[in-house]
């Protein structure tokens, strides 16, 4: 079975959000289970230096777009087992950084959608599924669509991936015709336009395959015109083509027991030890008072509505007032919450610490340090944070939507099941509800915390599972039967002469505990009350002398 994924970023080369973390987990997660998968991606500027050295130039091809007859380079990298292809051209890809205003975002994904397909020849691969991921791939289904009557082309098939429904390629429907530079037939009220405009995620969804999101939620509240931003009711008449699979986490890269940027690694085990450890280094790092015993809550985020911070921002004076907690925040985004959590962290230095920036190290001590991590979003198509403080033993406190629903299991106080806590309706009160119910497991019911932290951390949501459910899809749509698991079998151990002496021990234990458990003869006792029969004595033979006569 050959995937080719089809993206706009991909981690570790470029990475932005959560796009760039499933493109560069999912795709070797596949190939684990002997599912051909590479990648094809724009080689921006901004990839850094150290992998365009190992890079391997295989040709260039000419693609048309618009007026222009532009350049295609196309470079191949194998990296960690995968096979990565980029698409060089200096005229869309030379930018500091990979997007920018949406009209020029608009014309340079429409190269590399074209450029995606078009390079496959040269590059002698013929994928039989093409997984495109949100709007920068989406004109791939409806370019695919117009070179039907090619044999190289017509068993393939398409999926699209919806990330964020909210992003959606939308600009004039003449620059886009224009651009794409194919049939007017294309650009109908049932295809690509959309409210006189070009939606180039519309087109995608319309020619491809299958549509998938990243959470069973997600997948449901998208039909309804609340989360459907314009698209539900074409969402609607594909519902039985949509599917939801929640994204997972790389363990190799968020685990406490391994994890390089914390002071103290810990497992379930050892996790009350551990992260009483982390806390004080991050308290100290961060200048906050050294209180072991007070709830930590952290949160790493994109500082915008979507994330919910108008919540926090209506409720962040009197949670810092409140003295049951300190709060720790780590993030950049839009200018108002950024300077609201300065104020903050200037008025209340002993509760609040505000990080407005990114940093990779910062954020692992933050989740191997805290006790509760909060996420209250507004939409979350599935949500990566919560799952990696679960790995970490920090218990999530999130609203009820989209994958923090699919992911979170609500503690419940009858049962002891669960591994967070959660609210449902989008309200700042609910939501300070739910902080507090948090608090008061935190501190007056110890035990009930810990058991809930040790659930966390047993969760699964590696992409293992995922990859299963992405392999049953493929082989769905092309009747290609799924590759058979390999049995797993387990290591021989190694014998030595330790083993030896402890097995010989063992068998000599064990002659000796069989020897014991024999059941002993019975020994006869004589009764001195019971006189024993006499014996009765045969009387003896007689024996006669012959007589001797002398003569």
């Amino acid at each position: 079975m050959n995937i080719l994924f089809a993206t706009s970023e991909c981690a570790p080369f470029i990475k932005t959000g959560g796009l760039g973390d499933v493109l560069g987990s999912l795709p070797q997660a596949l190939r684990e289970k002997d599912v051909d998968a590479r990648v094809v991606m724009p080689l921006y500027k901004s990839i850094p230096q150290k992998f365009k050295d190992e890079m391997r130039y295989i040709g260039n091809i000419y693609i048309d777009i618009a007026w222009r007859r532009q350049y295609c380079g196309i470079f191949e990298l194998n990296y960690n087992t995968c096979i990565y292809y980029f698409i060089d051209n200096k005229f869309y890809f030379n930018g500091d950084k990979p997007y920018d205003h949406i009209h020029l975002d608009c014309e340079k994904f429409i190269f590399f959608s074209k450029a995606a397909l078009s390079i496959l020849p040269t590059i002698g691969f013929c994928p039989d599924v093409i997984h495109c991921n949100d709007w920068q791939t989406g004109p791939i289904p409806v370019f695919l669509d117009t070179c039907r009557n090619n044999p190289f082309y017509q068993n393939m098939r398409t999926v699209i991936t919806i990330h964020n429904l909210k992003f959606q390629g939308r600009w004039g429907l003449k620059e886009i015709k224009d651009a794409m530079g194919i049939s007017d037939y294309y650009f109908t009220s049932d295809k690509l336009e959309f409210y006189k405009d070009a939606n180039l995620l519309k087109g995608g969804m319309v020619y491809a395959d299958k549509i998938t999101t990243v959470s069973n939620t997600y997948a449901g509240e998208i039909t309804t015109p609340y989360f459907g931003e314009g698209l539900d009711s074409l969402l609607r008449a594909r519902q039985g083509d949509l599917i939801g699979i929640v994204n997972g986490i790389s363990y190799d890269d968020w685990n406490p027991q391994k994890d390089e940027f914390i002071p103290k690694k810990y497992n379930p085990r050892t996790v009350k030890s551990g992260k009483a450890a982390n806390k004080a280094a991050l308290q100290e790092e961060l200048g906050l008072p050294r209180e072991p015993d007070k709830m930590l809550i952290g949160i790493v985020s994109r500082l915008t509505d979507q994330k919910g911070f108008d919540l926090i921002a209506y409720k962040l004076e009197e949670l810092c007032q409140n003295g049951g907690c300190q709060l720790v925040v780590l993030g950049t985004g839009e200018e108002k919450y950024e300077n609201l959590f300065r104020h903050y962290a200037w008025k209340y230095p002993h509760a609040l610490s505000a990080q407005i920036t990114y940093s990779n190290e910062v954020s692992h001590k933050i989740y191997a340090a805290c006790d509760a991590f909060l996420m209250p979003s507004a939409f979350e198509p599935c949500g990566l944070s919560q799952i990696i403080s679960m790995k970490y033993g920090t218990l999530p406190i999130v609203r009820e939507t989209g994958g923090l629903k699919d992911t979170v299991i609500p503690y419940n106080k009858f049962t002891g099941e669960g591994y967070g806590f959660s609210f449902a309706n989008y309200n700042a009160d609910e939501m300070l509800g739910c902080i507090f119910s948090a608090m008061d497991v935190y501190y007056n019911d110890k035990p009930a915390w810990q058991k809930l932290m040790k659930q966390a951390m047993a969760a699964d949501y590696s992409w293992d599972v995922s990859a299963e459910k992405y392999i049953d899809m493929y082989a769905n749509i092309t009747g290609i039967p799924r590759p058979q698991k390999k049995p797993i079998t387990p290591p021989k151990a190694k014998k030595s002469e330790f083993d030896k002496i402890i097995r010989e021990d063992f068998e000599a234990s064990e002659k000796v505990i069989a020897d014991k458990a024999k059941p002993k003869e019975a020994v006869k006792v004589k009764d001195p009350f019971v006189e024993e029969p006499k014996k009765k004595v045969a009387p003896k033979a007689k024996t006669t002398k012959a007589k001797t006569t002398k003569k």
